[in-house]
């Protein structure tokens, strides 16, 4: 029977040096084959907004949003650890990150939350992890403060760096298992993972960190006009995906599909009978 990765089992990999690999997935089908590659976490990602959704940010993202695509997830998966991300405003008092993570962990079936922010939510994570619930916090550029910090590099400056390193130190000290570094820069991101002794996770944050995380759309090229900095594609999907479409769609046309091979077959006399019974109703 395939056990499922623990918290320990990350916290292991970070003491010893083995890097983490994290990915997005939002469906049954993208679970099934983060399965298959060995990749170690699934964040069921407040990003689906975006790549699921077709809004322009996370925030419109609800609490039944995330429980619907962390049940598809739960179902498509059986290795990986699954962490689901608590929207915009699902976490504003310790009460209603306590009532909304307790709906994500029970409805939904995930193993830990995450949760975007420093210092001031300490007292959040607290009473999250007073519960039994495991948080993995967020910090550098947080997208869910696009608005107020915009989409870009955070912590360049000195006092700004020493801020952030601040607050990793304090979500580690209210309990958080693990931290992702969004958009800050590599030395700073290296600095903070070493003086961590929880995982950080990086995503456009160099590679001196406990480990990655990617949008899956994005790793995979799924988009034909956007690949950001801090990503790589591995695949280029989107253009396979429309040439199978683009081949289908001809054959249909032009009547090469379907084939007698994709076609279920029916002896004539039983045809005929059929079309006589139907004449001898009139």
């Amino acid at each position: 029977m395939v056990r499922r990765n623990s918290i320990a089992d990350l916290a292991a990999m970070k003491a010893e040096g083995r890097p983490i690999a994290m990915i997005t997935a939002y469906d049954y089908t993208a679970a099934a084959l983060v399965e298959r590659s060995g990749i170690d976490l699934i964040l069921v990602g407040d990003s689906l907004g975006m790549v699921m959704q077709g809004r322009d940010s996370t925030l419109p993202v609800t609490v039944d949003d995330i429980i619907y695509h962390t049940k598809m997830v739960m179902r498509g998966c059986s290795r990986p650890l699954v962490i689901s991300d608590l929207p915009f405003m699902s976490y504003a008092q310790p009460s209603d990150a306590l009532r909304n993570a307790a709906r994500l962990m029970t409805e939904a079936g995930c193993q830990s939350v995450k949760l975007e922010g420093g210092a001031a939510r300490a007292a959040t994570i607290e009473a999250l992890v007073a519960e039994g619930v495991p948080v993995m916090g967020h910090l550098g550029f947080t997208p869910q403060s696009v608005n107020t910090i915009g989409m870009k590099v955070q912590a360049r400056e000195s006092d700004a760096a020493a801020r952030l390193l601040r607050d990793a130190l304090a979500l580690q000290e209210a309990g958080a298992w693990a931290v992702v570094l969004e958009l800050i820069p590599a030395p700073l991101a290296a600095a903070i993972t070493e003086r961590l002794s929880v995982p950080t996770i990086g995503i456009g944050a160099g590679a001196g960190c406990s480990g990655q995380v990617q949008v899956w759309h994005d790793l995979l090229g799924l988009y034909e006009d956007f690949v950001p900095r801090h990503t790589r594609r591995y695949r280029t999907l989107g253009d396979e995906i429309v040439g199978g479409l683009e081949e289908y769609a001809d054959d249909v046309r032009n009547g090469r599909f379907p084939t007698a091979a994709n076609s279920a077959k029916m002896d004539a006399d039983v045809l005929q009978r059929a079309l006589g019974s139907l004449e001898g109703e009139r």
